[in-house]
């Protein structure tokens, strides 16, 4: 439904600004999931006294888990 009040190049400008806002949050998400991953995976090292597997187990499961909630955050919000 088009704004009657809002020309046309306005609401590319309201699209692109969207868009960008969305964005500009992706590498701040990707970075907080993996840190939570790897805190986790810490305290999980500590716990069971692994010497440092937990710490990579948290990075190789945190990185795809921010990528997939990343994919569908963009496709419910139309960039995708």
């Amino acid at each position: 439904m088009k704004n009657k009040n809002i020309p046309e190049k306005s609401e590319g400008f309201l699209q692109m600004l969207k868009a960008f806002s969305i964005l500009s949050g992706v590498g701040i998400y990707l970075a907080v999931v993996v840190l939570i991953c790897l805190y986790a995976g810490i305290l999980i090292d500590d716990y069971f006294m692994l010497n440092g597997k937990g710490k990579i187990v948290g990075i190789i499961l945190g990185f795809p888990i921010a990528c997939y909630s990343i994919y569908r955050q963009l496709k419910n919000n139309g960039i995708l």
